[in-house]
């Protein structure tokens, strides 16, 4: 019975043991895991979540100036290439230019050789003409090159239109100096194109003082001078014989254009007549010259009329306005 008894001791309490340490386990189980709070956990991913959430909108930025930096880069790729077809332009209007600087170059040349022959020429025919009629003899001829140049005021109408300034330009230029030089002293001049717009605003409607000056500075203007114009000299025409006509005045009007694009040269030249009053000695108050540039004959025979009809125009005013017409052979200088 003891034998029993004391069995059953000692299994009561290696089983007390047991549930002992088991306890214990549990005990030193709990005490480990409470020193790691699941807070530093919970916070460690929310941290990790706003570095991605900063990270990506680092790249959204990126993104964003990466497109603007690209279209950047492009519109400057873009002109640089138009920058360089700009400069193949220039370079071959350079070599143009080049070109035709030798060209004019050597026919200055070839004309100054030209003008001592006349100018040699002249002296020979002044000293015979002496001989032949006396020192004192005056010409009472008042024509130059069939033009009277009697006028005291100047007024030119000049056609602004693309196809005179981008072909015929200088060469209206060389026209206007030959035809200043004619007149060596005026009471005055006065500039318009054809729609009757004034050259110098300051002047409108008034007449510019001659002096060497001025004219200097009338030839630096027309160089780029290029107001709108329709192509048709009547209204420039109307508007200077309407602003300046005057019985105490001797007025010549010069006309230089290349195409006229008006409905009725009859109607044109009945109004003219109509508003340019005759004096006493029945002579027109304005006399009207012109000076044709051929340009449109440089077009298809089919597209010359306005050229055409220029001239017809410009013959039958300056016939019947006391006036010549001169057509030129040639637009180039």
């Amino acid at each position: 019975m003891k034998s029993k008894h004391r069995e059953s001791s000692e299994f009561s309490i290696a089983f007390l043991d047991v549930i002992c340490c088991g306890f214990g386990a549990i005990i030193l189980l709990l005490m480990i895991t409470k020193t790691v709070s699941p807070i530093v956990l919970e916070k460690s991913s929310l941290d990790l979540d706003a570095q991605i959430k900063n990270l990506q909108k680092t790249l959204f930025i990126i993104r964003g100036d990466t497109k603007i930096y690209s279209r950047h880069l492009k519109s400057q790729v873009e002109q640089i290439d138009i920058n360089k077809e700009r400069l193949a332009i220039l370079r071959t209007r350079f070599a143009t230019i080049d070109t035709r600087f030798a060209q004019l170059s050597k026919a200055a040349s070839d004309n100054q050789q030209e003008k001592g022959k006349l100018a040699i020429a002249l002296q020979e025919l002044t000293v015979e003409m002496e001989r032949l009629l006396g020192q004192n003899y005056q010409s009472k001829n008042d024509l130059i090159g069939g033009i009277p140049v009697d006028s005291e005021y100047l007024i030119f109408i000049i056609d602004t239109s693309g196809s005179m300034y981008n072909y015929g330009w200088q060469r209206m230029l060389d026209e206007i100096i030959a035809t200043l030089n004619i007149y060596p002293r005026v009471k005055g001049i006065q500039i318009m194109n054809d729609m009757g717009k004034y050259m110098f605003t300051n002047y409108r409607r008034k007449w510019i003082p001659d002096t060497k000056a001025r004219r200097a500075a009338i030839i630096k203007r027309l160089r780029n001078w290029n107001p709108f114009s329709n192509s048709s000299p009547v209204e420039g025409i109307q508007q200077a014989i309407r602003t300046f006509f005057n019985q105490d005045k001797k007025i010549s009007l010069y006309v230089m254009g290349d195409e006229f694009s008006g409905r009725s040269i009859q109607q044109v030249v009945e109004t003219i007549s109509r508003i340019n009053q005759m004096n006493e000695n029945s002579q027109r108050l304005v006399r009207i010259h012109a000076v044709g540039f051929p340009v449109q004959f440089i077009r298809p025979e089919h597209l010359q009329k306005t050229g055409i009809r220029f001239a017809t125009l410009m013959r039958e005013l300056t016939y019947r306005n006391g006036g010549t017409f001169v057509g030129l052979n040639d637009f180039r200088p």
